[in-house]
Formats: C-alpha cells, structure tokens, sequence
C-alpha cells in the first residue's frame, strides 16, 4: 500500500492482482479530496517497444531493469491501495511527451 501520495508523472511500482503481476506505471493522476471514487490513473510500462502510436520510449532509467516506453494505449484507474512503492519520476520533458501522446490518443 502507498505510504506516500502519487503525484502525477511519477513512477509506481502496481500489483494488478493474481491474473495479472507487478509491473511498473506511471501515475497520471491521483485522486483528491472532491473526488467520487479513490482511484489513481495509471499507465504501464513496457519493454517490448514496438514503436507505434501510443507508445513514448523513456529509455533505461537508472530504476528500470530494461529499456521501456510508456504504453498510453494501456490506461487503468486503480484503487490506490494497489500502489506498493514509488521508484522514481519521469523528466519533465518525457511527461510532457506522455501529455502530447494522450492527448493525441484521445484526441483532445
């Protein structure tokens, strides 16, 4: 469980239950006191990079094993007692390549 609060761009660590495993995501926002429900939107990550829309290479940080690209396509709101630890944070110029590639995925 997160013993600190996600802020967006920020790299979690997520278990996403039996079915599926822990994996790496990146926070894109968290809740706050006038929200509904406690869930935190996430995005994962991956290394199998295929270089398609959707995806925005992030390189080998020094807290990732592999190198890894955010997958936008894969987006989840989760209960933020799935968060278990935070690794790291993106750059703010790879975050704003995330924002870029959601807002071009939603096209907004």
């Amino acid at each position: 469980m997160a013993s600190i609060e996600p802020n967006a761009g920020e790299i979690w660590i997520v278990d996403f239950g039996t079915t599926a495993k822990q994996r790496p995501v990146v926070v894109l926002a968290f809740p706050q006191p006038q929200d509904a429900r406690a869930l935190v939107v996430v995005a994962p990550l991956t290394s199998q990079i295929r270089g398609l829309r959707g995806e925005v290479d992030i390189g080998k940080p020094k807290w990732l094993t592999k190198h890894s690209a955010v997958n936008i396509q894969g987006l989840a709101s989760i209960d933020y007692n799935s968060l278990e630890r935070k690794l790291g944070r993106l750059p703010p110029s790879q975050f704003e390549a995330v924002k870029d590639a959601l807002r071009d995925l939603l096209n907004l």
